[in-house]
């Protein structure tokens, strides 16, 4: 089967690694899960002295399923509104990937 792998990429600083994480499963996380056609949701992150690298990593069945959660404009990133208060960059595209599992 196979999927369509989407990955973002945010900084913070390391000392709010925590707090985000937390903001990040109450918000992107919540939503995720409550839209048909996502499949999986990972959060992968790694702290680098004074910054912490996050990358969320969803997978989905379609672009479809895809627009459900980001709209139309399915290739910008996201962002809520509590993210100012903890990003140090918005970087403005996430990444896709046909994915296949064997």
């Amino acid at each position: 089967m196979k999927k369509i792998t989407r990955i973002w990429h945010g900084i913070v600083l390391a000392e709010k690694a925590d707090e985000y994480l937390r903001y990040v499963e109450e918000t992107g996380i919540l939503q995720y899960k409550n839209i048909p056609g996502n499949l999986s949701t990972k959060i992968l992150r790694k702290k680098d002295k004074e910054i912490c690298h996050f990358l969320t990593v969803t997978e989905w069945d379609s672009y479809e399923s895809i627009k459900k959660f980001a709209g139309d404009d399915y290739e910008k990133a996201k962002y809520y509104p509590e993210d100012k208060n903890f990003l140090l960059e918005f970087e403005e595209n996430v990444s896709h990937y046909e994915t296949f599992e064997y």
